[in-house]
């Protein structure tokens, strides 16, 4: 029963595969041969093709021939119009942040769509530019940090190459700029984008911010990064960008608030247990205190800092400052 209900299937991935490799096309008659079927059967087969490949007539006299056009493997490489706008929401939403991956984005948009033939554009454009009215990469409200194209291209030569980075810095507490030589361990993208690299000579990573970087070039030293230094396993160390000696974060989530949390990523590294009372905890080990205290703002009234007392000091000194917002302040500061 099984090869029974198999066989018009096998049928019919044979017709697909001979309209592919035929050069002239196949007849109807030619088609329903391969199909060991009749004329009808040809004709359906020829309609199911055409919805799912280019089929492309070819006129031949008084008879017509058909053939996919330019095999299989265009047809499941090609992007389709859903792949080629959510490719352009994400080139808008880099260029309206900010981010250095806008011009490697939209380099690659240009390259695909110059690939199309003009079939190709015909099929895609009517769905692109319905799909391009409704269809956005959202970028919420933050920082916008405009890096030069040639600092960023120095950074990917610098990583590739093997050789070291250097460059000039600005930072907000220095007006002069200051002279600096890495090895790139790893490029952070983002609305603020950073290069996480080794200064010869020291230990431990630091992190530049691409946007204060000036007069990129590449140096002659080779660069060394330890071996024992692995990206996202730096990443996890903290909770931002900012490194600090990692600590043991205790999170109680409120009963109100579990299911929110359920769907919520504090750290790629947490753990979660489930209490009596309907609440959650959630624990994870890292750095970066004042970043996890006002990521935790927006958790108010449904979440509780266990431990450690350092992070409860700094949620503190953040509802302090925060007060003064409002214009409340301090006894102490009237």
């Amino acid at each position: 029963m099984g090869d029974a209900r198999k066989a018009p299937f096998d049928r019919l991935l044979c017709l697909v595969r001979s309209l592919s490799e035929t050069t002239d096309g196949l007849t109807l008659d030619e088609m329903a041969e391969a199909l060991g079927q009749g004329r009808r059967s040809a004709e359906r087969a020829r309609d199911v093709i055409a919805l799912n490949f280019d089929l492309d007539e070819i006129v031949d006299g008084q008879r017509k021939r058909f053939r996919i056009v330019d095999g299989l493997r265009r047809h499941y490489t090609r992007p389709s119009a859903e792949e080629l706008a959510a490719l352009r929401a994400e080139v808008d939403a880099a260029r309206d942040s900010g981010s250095l991956r806008f011009q490697q984005l939209q380099s690659l948009l240009s390259k695909v769509q110059a690939s199309f033939d003009d079939r190709e554009k015909r099929k895609i454009e009517p769905d692109f530019e319905e799909l391009l009215k409704h269809l956005r990469a959202f970028s919420g409200s933050g920082p916008v940090a405009k890096v030069e194209p040639d600092v960023t291209r120095t950074v990917l030569d610098a990583i590739m190459t093997g050789q070291c980075l250097e460059f000039d810095y600005h930072t907000a507490e220095v007006d002069a700029p200051r002279w600096r030589r890495i090895a790139c361990a790893g490029l952070l993208n983002g609305p603020v984008s950073y290069v996480v690299g080794f200064i010869p000579g020291r230990d431990g990573a630091a992190v530049y911010r691409l946007d204060r970087m000036s007069k990129s070039r590449l140096s002659e030293h080779a660069a060394q990064v330890p071996e024992s230094f692995h990206l996202d396993d730096w990443l996890a160390d903290g909770f931002g960008i900012w490194r600090e000696e990692p600590r043991d974060i205790v999170l109680r989530i409120l009963p109100e608030g579990v299911a929110r949390a359920r769907q919520w990523r504090f750290h790629p590294r947490q753990e979660t247990s489930d209490e009596v009372d309907g609440s959650l905890i959630v624990r994870f080990r890292t750095g970066g205190l004042r970043e996890i205290a006002d990521h935790l703002f927006q958790w108010a009234g449904k979440l509780e800092i266990v431990a450690p007392d350092e992070l409860k000091a700094e949620m503190s000194e953040r509802l302090k400052l925060a007060g003064q917002m409002i214009g409340e302040h301090d006894d102490q500061g009237q």
